[in-house]
């Protein structure tokens, strides 16, 4: 299916590992151009596959000038602007027993640069008519315990998807989230390894998914965040979309 993607242009935050990895390559193979926004080097194998196709932008995106800024070189280098996914964040376990100023700061990390992301990018978007897409987390539906931050920053997320829809509806600019579970990503694997039977964490965590009990994978993630930006999906906004093979609304009623 052609989803109509060849010359657009799309900024992506944390696009070079990961779901926001899977993402840039998937809008790459499209025929898109991506400004990779994050402050982390991208490994040179990823920007070879990535090609001529994209653009890095280091930014430290709990800095607002610095999120201006990058939208700002997007802009001067592909000169125009046809979507924006914010995707960066860490589930960082800043829980109860952690300061106030901790939990500020996970707030900080996981949700400010959304907004900030959104605002400086918007009248580009207007421009284009553009698409929005916020990848989530299932921990606002379903908490985890021990990440109160992190919980709080995406049922923030979603609710400002529903808000940006609302308010947008005008300006023809959709905004939708995609909202994963467990997906196999450097940052899942590092936290996995973080327990001392980590296998044993791992094939628990495994057996609740109910779809082929089987992890999803990032460029499933892609593959609907990509459907997402695209013309294909001309009428759909406002959504929350899991693909999640059913581990956050299935498995509770399968139990």
């Amino acid at each position: 299916m052609d989803l109509f993607l060849k010359d657009k242009v799309f900024i992506v935050t944390g696009g070079g590992a990961g779901i926001g990895g899977a993402i840039t390559q998937t809008l790459i193979d499209e025929g898109a151009k991506v400004a990779v926004v994050a402050r982390s080097a991208i490994h040179e194998d990823v920007a070879k596959r990535f090609g001529n196709h994209f653009i890095h932008v280091v930014t430290e995106l709990s800095d607002d000038e610095a999120c201006a800024g990058a939208v700002a070189k997007s802009i001067k280098h592909f000169g125009r602007l046809d979507g924006l996914v914010n995707n960066a964040g860490v589930n960082d376990n800043v829980s109860l027993e952690h300061s106030v100023a901790d939990f500020r700061a996970s707030l900080e990390k996981n949700l400010t640069h959304y907004f900030a992301m959104m605002h400086h990018a918007l009248p580009h978007l207007r421009a284009s008519k553009g698409a929005v897409v916020n990848i989530g987390s299932k921990t606002a539906w379903t908490g985890q315990g021990q990440t109160s931050g992190y919980c709080a920053a995406n049922g923030a997320r979603a609710a400002l998807t529903r808000e940006w829809a609302a308010a947008l509806l005008d300006d023809g600019i959709r905004v939708n989230m995609v909202v994963p579970a467990e997906v196999m990503t450097p940052l899942y694997r590092r936290w996995i390894d973080s327990f001392e039977n980590a296998q044993e964490k791992l094939d628990s965590i495994i057996s609740k998914i109910p779809l082929e009990k089987r992890m999803t994978t990032p460029e499933e993630i892609a593959a609907m965040t990509v459907f997402l930006l695209s013309s294909r999906s001309a009428h759909t906004t406002g959504q929350q979309i899991f693909v999640d093979g059913g581990y956050t609304h299935l498995d509770r009623s399968l139990t």
